[in-house]
Formats: C-alpha cells, sequence, structure tokens
C-alpha cells in the first residue's frame, strides 16, 4: 500500500472546492492510501476557508493552510511541502475535478523504482461546439498526444518525496518538479488513464492571459534551471497538430484561429520576460475558468489511450 499526501492550491475556489473535496475523499483506491489532504488558501476572501473548514470538521485528513496574502502559487505550493509527510506526494490545483479512480492510476507508475514524478491527464469540460471550447480541446489533445511521446506533466502531478520545495518565484511549477526530478537522475511519467477535469479559457482575454503567463515561466525555467519542456519545441507541436487535422471547413478555421492565439500567447510571453522584465508568478486569475461543472461519466475525446505510457 502506498501512502500519498495530496496538497490543494486554492484561490477564491468557492465555487469547486467543495465538489473536488468530495471527490477527493470518495476516490475508488486498492493499491493507494490517502493519507492526508492539505488546502492551502492564498489570500482567499470567498467562502473558501469556510468550506473547507466545514469539511475539515467531519473529515480528519483534511488540513485548511491559511496564506494571508497570495505569494504565488509556488510559495503556496511550499507551505504544503513543509508539512506533507508521505511517501509520495499529489498536487492539484483547486479548480479541477479528479475522475474516480485518477489517484490509484496517478501512483501506479511508481511501482518502477526509476520513476520520479508522474502526471494526469487533464480533460477539459469546455463546450467543443463553441470556438474557445474547440481551441481548449485542441490544445489539451495536443498535450495529451506530446505527453505520450515525452512526459509534459500539468494540473495534477504526483512526485516522490524527496522534492521538500520548489522556487518561490516560478510561474510554472509542475514544470520546475520536472526539472528537479530529472536532474535528481529519475524519469518521468506520463498516465493517461488518470483523468483530472479542468476548465479552460471562455474568452479569447483569458485564454492569452493564461499562455503568456505560461510562455514567459518557461522562458525563466530555462534561464533558471536549465530545462525546457517537451511543449516548448514547435516542431514537435506541428507534428502532433498535423495527425489532429480534421478536414472539414469550420474545423480547418477554428484550427488556424487556435494556432494563432497560441502564437500570440507565446509572443506576448517573450516580450513580458525579455522587454518588460516581468516574471509572472503571481498572476492575474482567469475567471472564465472558474465555473467548472460536473464531469462527464465517461471520456469521450478520440485520443483516449486507457493503460498507455510514457516516460522519459
Amino acid at each position: 500500500m502506498t501512502t500519498v499526501s495530496v496538497g490543494v492550491m486554492a484561490y477564491n475556489e468557492e465555487r469547486n472546492i467543495g465538489k473536488l473535496l468530495d471527490a477527493l475523499t470518495t476516490q475508488t483506491l486498492t493499491d493507494v492510501s490517502i493519507g492526508e489532504i492539505y488546502v492551502v488558501s492564498s489570500g482567499s476572501t470567498d467562502r473558501t476557508d469556510a468550506i473547507v473548514e466545514e469539511w475539515a470538521d467531519r473529515e480528519p485528513r483534511i488540513t485548511l493552510v491559511r496564506q494571508a496574502e497570495r505569494e504565488g502559487k509556488a510559495s503556496a505550493i511550499n507551505l504544503f511541502l513543509e508539512r506533507a509527510d508521505a511517501e509520495i506526494f499529489i498536487l492539484e490545483s483547486g479548480d479541477t475535478l479528479p475522475a474516480p479512480e485518477c489517484v490509484e492510476n496517478l501512483v501506479a507508475p511508481f511501482a518502477d523504482p526509476n520513476v520520479g514524478m508522474t502526471g494526469a491527464r487533464p480533460t477539459p469540460v469546455d463546450d467543443p461546439e463553441r470556438f474557445m471550447g474547440f481551441v481548449v480541446h485542441m490544445l489539451w489533445r495536443l498535450h495529451h498526444r506530446l505527453a505520450l511521446r515525452s512526459p509534459k506533466l500539468g494540473e495534477m502531478v504526483a512526485f516522490r518525496s524527496f522534492v521538500r520545495a520548489i522556487p518561490n518565484d516560478t510561474a510554472v511549477d509542475e514544470a520546475s518538479i520536472e526539472a528537479m526530478v530529472v536532474d535528481a537522475g529519475m524519469s518521468l511519467a506520463y498516465a493517461p488513464d488518470a483523468i483530472v477535469y479542468n476548465k479552460g479559457a471562455g474568452d479569447v482575454r483569458d485564454f492569452l492571459k493564461q499562455r503568456r503567463r505560461i510562455y514567459a515561466g518557461h522562458i525563466w525555467l530555462e534561464k533558471e534551471q536549465s530545462y525546457e519542456v517537451s511543449t516548448k519545441k514547435v516542431g514537435g507541436i506541428f507534428a502532433v497538430l498535423r495527425e489532429d487535422l480534421e478536414f472539414r471547413p469550420r474545423s480547418l478555421l477554428w484550427t488556424a484561429g487556435g494556432v494563432f492565439l497560441e502564437a500570440l500567447g507565446r509572443a506576448l510571453g517573450v516580450i513580458d520576460y525579455h522587454v518588460l522584465k516581468r516574471n509572472p508568478y503571481t498572476w492575474e486569475v482567469a475567471e472564465s475558468t472558474k465555473s467548472l461543472d460536473a464531469p462527464p461519466r465517461a471520456e469521450a475525446d478520440r485520443d483516449h489511450h486507457p493503460g498507455a505510457r510514457g516516460s522519459r
């Protein structure tokens, strides 16, 4: 039996935190035990803290950690890492929902002693019949295909407990942990059967807000930790994009629109980092990503490969 500590990073997540804690405490587990769940609430001004306290009153594994002010997600993660006590640590964003077997499947690859970190498969609940929903699904589909070849881990990750702190000024926390794991000589494993539901940006403004921040963070990561994530390489992206194309007028038009927005987001990230000298480790919230409805019962994505795993 593998015991894990779960850290949930939250800022004004009253719309989702109760559903998330319910999903975590009712996971279908066989070889894994969730020993503790820390919710780090960073300067929340809504009912997030009250909801977590209500859960903690009836579930002893849950602990609320209050951070008086937002100091960046990495700072919140370090508060969790200071307290966590298990073989494996799991990080999850407060605006996601794990499928019932997510934790079990996320931890399974650690049976290989060379594996130092795993990542779940982010699966959006956005409507693919709308432009931004189409773009979000396309983005995560490409992420999935790339991760099968060369793992890029995000949204919900697990890693061995030798990682006790990450740089406070990283804007890409999961990628910083990837760098530390690889530097320690261990491998990464993608667990596509560990489904975690998320909500993508609902408008262009929020999409660009996210993408520029992430790309600026990846530039920082390359400079400060000498590590490049697989999704930063344009050649690999276009290789899987060709596989993803549907030769229908609307799909081609919306795909072109999505590629343009991603390119624009990356260009803005370059400007932020190199010209404006911004390192966005504390960022403006993309509000349209917070309305996460109940996840679908089954994964309908045409690229789902149960049981497949990649490693590096």
